[in-house]
């Protein structure tokens, strides 16, 4: 869905003096915070954008750089195929000059399609159905007969796959209530709903009949009757209306659809009452029994995805048949791509949903290093994330590839490890939000480690090694963990202190933290980096729970209604509904959003704006950033209803966010730390933080070890599955898996104190303990 400002047609301007082709020039960047930048970016270089969580890093690069050159490309392209690509709005900005075709590789997920694998995502499946379908015996057709996506290869019974689904009915029926009493027990069946009527008016059922009475038949007619219609319905049966039972009705609106369209509830349901289990028609490996008896050198494919990728790269080079050669040199080509940043460890069949932020972004990289193209623009946002320090020397040399290929590499990034490749630093500053917006430092990595801006002082200063680790109060036991690739890993979690479980990426940290931790110790409360379950509308003053609050404090200072000040009520936009916009449904094009020309974007109608509290509307308020409202409510008297849940908010690091800010637009790091906020003013629990430092400068890192300590000062047991040093360097206990990945990891390693690691020999964090972060090796 596109969203335009209609800024109508922009001349652009000669070049500004001094401009050359060798740079990207940027004028005027007024984009979100950003303070009217002008901007300089050497091409064929690798530029790193750093600067404090919400500095305006993200609005310089992937709003303005990389959103302008898109916008541009597309409008290259005949009509019938722009209305089929990503629209892009013009940026605010004066003008840029000398823009590259952008390549824009961030942390958004593959997909949630089962359907894709690290094999298809990567293009490495097709080489290898390739090979398979002219070098397996005995034959059994061209690739497509190795295609799980296609209907000569997938396997009959899954459709492709791997698993089926089961309704559990006993979690879905309640046997011992009657229908009028609500025995379907899932949301949109529940008594009052549209679906719950279908069987109250269809006449076939004693609706005060518990269902543990229903004879056969009736059971049956209840579950898997259909294309009927009812012979005596009562009269609020549609009259044309055909019954359908309860299990294929569910199939039909649940598990045949797309579930990313479903409400989050609604799926949250269906995980509840639906099991998946392996296919026993393939065993799991998709494909048709003929696929799976074609071998090359005594292996099917079934069993070459299963693979660990560095162990298939292995197994491929001792391939000699000629006729294959160079599909093997591509494939084998492929998949050391996907060892040098660090995903050896993954298997060609696993799901890409199932990955982190971090590996879709290095799979998605693993895609563009086979490409041919040169002088693009690749813009990379925190590719270090998931990356032990050791893993990130790989990362360096993927980057230095695809400068050296002839490409602009312009990164958002924090970390001193993939900072030192960096040919070029730019640092926008000097704060958050209204307080950022600015160049701090322009300029090369040596003049940056001697500057005095918070960058600089991180390239310079160690980590601090906690000096008097807390003792614990007790331990979680775990025992003969095996979820994964744990082996066997029996380790004691203590209790009331600070511990960090790291290790290099693939070790088992998240298998054993965030798997095998809540089946031990049921109180758990994770906070990750998952989405923020709610609707578009939802906002950080929704989230928080401070919306209700503000409207009922207006509501009382202007003796009115508090539904006058909701968007989604009595307040609201009568034009735009309280959407802010106006969405315009072009038929068989895509629909186009414009903002609402008679709110102008605020969503509320002029009878809320007419009313104020201490001289602000309820638009100004929301419009606000968190730490501006805490200050507000505190003088307006609040009585710690709105301002305590902001000053979480400013605790954690999100005083920038204004009240009003979208929720789906946070990164993984904010969406973290919102959820984080909620949870501040309750103690004495287990907390698990899974990389609670991704999107954070350093600065704001020392911020969140405070937060974090504060959490056990009160009583709570925190565990933070991590890899910055300096996070490492604060815990009272640390956990290193390893010492490797996938079936190379998976134990422990070391356990003890931040000061037993240093002398820990095989601990592969320690060397990064106890040198400055600048000069850990490359």
């Amino acid at each position: 869905m596109a969203t335009t400002r209609n800024p109508g047609p922009r001349r652009q301007p000669d070049p500004p003096l001094g401009a050359t082709r060798d740079r990207i020039t940027v004028v005027g960047a007024r984009e979100n915070n950003l303070k009217n930048l002008t901007v300089e970016i050497p091409k064929d270089a690798v530029t790193v954008v750093t600067g404090v969580s919400g500095s305006g890093k993200s609005s310089l690069v992937f709003d303005t750089i990389a959103a302008e050159s898109q916008r541009q490309l597309n409008e290259t392209f005949p009509a019938f195929v722009r209305n089929r690509l990503p629209h892009h709005r013009q940026p605010d900005v004066d003008t840029m000059h000398n823009l590259p075709p952008a390549i824009v590789v961030d942390q958004r997920p593959l997909g949630r399609n089962a359907r894709s694998t690290v094999g298809t995502a990567t293009e490495a499946y097709t080489l290898l159905r390739l090979l398979y379908s002219r070098a397996s015996t005995p034959f059994v057709g061209y690739s497509p007969a190795f295609s799980f996506n296609d209907p000569s290869g997938m396997c009959p019974r899954c459709q492709g796959l791997g698993a089926v689904d089961d309704i559990d009915i006993d979690r879905l029926i309640d046997r011992d209530r009657s229908l009028i009493d609500g025995a379907i027990r899932f949301p949109t069946f529940l008594p009052g709903t549209v679906r719950w009527k279908r069987y109250i008016d269809c006449g076939l059922f004693d609706n005060h009949k518990p269902l543990r009475d229903y004879t056969d038949d009736e059971w049956h007619t209840l579950l898997h009757g259909e294309g009927f219609k009812p012979p005596d319905p009562s009269p609020g049966w549609p009259p044309s209306s055909h019954y359908e039972g309860v299990l294929p009705r569910f199939r039909r609106m649940y598990l045949a659809v797309n579930q990313d369209k479903l409400p989050a509830h609604v799926v949250d349901a269906i995980d509840d009452v639906v099991t998946r289990r392996v296919c026993p028609g393939c065993g799991g490996a998709r494909l048709t029994q003929a696929a799976l008896t074609a071998t090359v050198e005594g292996r099917t494919i079934a069993e070459c995805v299963t693979m660990e990728v560095r162990d298939l790269a292995a197994a491929l080079r001792r391939v000699d048949i000629p006729p294959v050669k160079t599909v093997v040199a591509a494939l084998v080509d492929r998949l050391e791509a996907l060892v040098d940043v660090g995903l050896g460890y993954l298997t060609l069949n696993r799901e890409t949903p199932s990955l982190s932020g971090g590996e879709a972004q290095r799979v998605k990289l693993v895609r563009h290093l086979g490409s041919s193209l040169s002088g693009l623009l690749y813009v990379l946002d925190e590719p270090s994330i998931g990356l032990h320090p050791h893993d990130i020397g790989r990362l360096n040399r993927l980057i230095r590839r695809l400068r050296d290929k002839g490409n602009t590499v312009l990164l958002v990034e924090h970390d001193p490890e993939v900072i030192r490749v960096a040919d070029h630093l730019i640092e926008l500053g000097p704060g958050a939000g209204t307080a950022g917006g600015e160049i701090l430092y322009n300029g090369d990595l040596d003049g940056a480690r001697a500057s005095n801006t918070p960058t600089g002082a991180a390239l310079r200063q160690r980590p601090v090694i906690k000096p008097r680790p807390r003792t614990a109060t007790g331990g979680i036991e775990i025992t003969h963990a095996r979820r994964h690739n744990l082996a066997d890993v029996t380790v004691s979690i203590p209790r009331g202190v600070l511990t960090v479980v790291t290790g290099v990426a693939g070790s088992g940290k998240s298998s054993l933290v965030t798997g095998v931790l809540p089946r031990v110790c049921p109180d758990v409360v994770i906070v990750d980096q998952s989405a923020v379950h709610g609707s578009r509308r939802s906002t950080p003053a929704s989230f928080t729970g401070v919306l209700d609050p503000i409207r009922r404090l207006f509501a009382r200072v202007n003796g009115v209604r508090p539904a006058l000040f909701s968007a989604n009520s009595e307040g609201g936009c009568p034009r735009c509904r309280g959407l802010g916009v106006i969405e315009t449904d072009l038929a068989f094009l895509e629909s186009v959003s414009t903002v609402c020309d008679e709110c102008g974007g605020s969503r509320y109608a002029p009878a809320a704006l007419a009313h104020t509290v201490h001289g602000r509307t309820i638009v100004d308020v929301l419009g606000s950033t968190a730490a501006d409202a805490a200050g507000f409510f505190d003088a307006a008297g609040d009585d710690g209803a709105i301002v305590e849940p902001l000053r979480r908010l400013v605790d954690v690091g999100l005083g920038y966010l204004t009240l009003d800010q979208p929720v789906s637009t946070l990164s993984g790091g904010e969406r973290q730390r919102i959820k984080l906020a909620r949870e501040l003013d309750v103690t004495g629990q287990v907390y698990v933080f899974d990389e609670p430092t991704t999107g954070l400068h350093r600065a704001d890192t020392i911020r969140l070890m405070e937060i974090l300590d504060g959490l056990v000062d009160q009583g709570a047991t925190v565990v933070v599955i991590e890899h910055d040093p300096d996070v490492v360097a604060g815990a009272d206990w640390v956990i290193e898996l390893g010492p490797g990945a996938g079936h190379d990891g998976g134990r422990v390693v070391a356990a003890g104190t931040p000061a037993d690691l240093l002398a820990h020999p095989r601990s592969l964090s320690a060397e990064y303990l106890g040198a400055p972060p600048g000069d850990a090796a490359n």
